[in-house]
């Protein structure tokens, strides 16, 4: 894992007269590439025909997407104790088989780091933007989850097509046991792939993840962008699958909503709910969570 340190120096100055600190100018990023250039007018056409077709929406949820407790306990199950990709390496399918309920055990520390093409502006507002998230995934599980750039268990990697390099290095420091495969689906990620997610769970009696990285291309307008980190993040807490039943969701690859939803907030509610315990089957877990969901939907199953 990368740490982060700094160096400081002070200077006294004579007859107390104050010395103002040279401005140091960072290098800009060089142009983008014709590639890149394309990619992001792709990512921009889509998201305005997203928004044209009433997708990617923010609200949240509302009385025309309503669901019962019995909705958000088959939803849950579907989406804690499946996968459309195989833990560990998100890349390889899954065999179609209800694994054991996976989360953190340990304080989640998420880093964010970006590609020598993304400009100053869009680093200071994505910061932002995954900070404020992270304070709201903390309060919604109970569980602590911030951004902190020491001993980050949790990385999001932020790179434009320009990045290649410095990605490839990147994921060979932070994954050096991945596969050569899902390495190079990683340096070529595939047009309709917008962001993806990696979690690690421990090789021991308690399957609970010890890392994550999240991977968001860097050409993304800023909705899609957002959107990538909503879900990204969200997923790598534990809620791994997608389903096509799930609404108001984020877990869907319908792209109806951009962010995190009412039903989404219940769902990490539930994953981080100490009466579930980590390594449970969704057999042993159904009962619990039918309880649980009965008691955030004030419905009857």
């Amino acid at each position: 894992m990368a740490t982060a340190g700094a160096l400081s120096a002070c200077t006294v100055a004579s007859n107390d007269v104050p010395i103002k600190p040279t401005p140091v100018a960072l290098p800009l990023p060089a142009a983008p590439s014709a590639q890149s250039a394309a990619i992001g007018t792709y990512y921009s056409n889509l998201q305005a025909d997203l928004l044209v077709q009433g997708l990617l929406r923010k609200d949240g949820g509302g009385p025309d997407t309503p669901y019962t407790s019995d909705m958000l306990a088959r939803n849950f199950e579907r989406i804690a104790f499946y996968d459309e990709h195989a833990v560990g390496t998100r890349l390889q399918s899954a065999n179609g088989e209800a694994r054991q309920l996976v989360r953190w055990q340990d304080p989640v520390r998420i880093k964010v780091e970006f590609g020598p093409s993304v400009t100053g502006e869009q680093r200071t507002a994505d910061k932002a933007f995954i900070d404020a998230f992270a304070g709201r995934l903390a309060r919604l599980t109970s569980h602590p989850i911030r951004t902190n750039p020491l001993r980050p268990n949790f990385h999001v990697f932020v790179f434009g097509e320009d990045d290649r390099g410095t990605m490839q290095a990147r994921i060979n420091e932070v994954l050096p046991g991945l596969s050569s495969a899902s390495r190079a689906i990683i340096q070529n990620l595939p047009r309709d792939m917008h962001c993806l997610i990696l979690a690690n769970s421990a090789d021991d009696a308690v399957p609970q993840i010890k890392s994550a990285v999240a991977i968001v291309r860097a050409e993304h307008p800023d909705l899609l962008r957002q959107t990538c980190y909503h879900e990204e993040i969200a997923q790598g807490l534990g809620l791994l699958n997608d389903s096509r039943h799930a609404r108001p969701s984020i877990f869907n690859d319908d792209d109806e909503f951009a962010f995190l939803t009412s039903h989404d907030e219940k769902l990490l509610q539930m994953l981080y709910d100490p009466r579930l315990k980590i390594g449970m089957t969704a057999d042993e877990a159904r009962p619990i969570v039918k309880q649980m969901a009965r008691a955030l939907t004030a419905q009857a199953l």
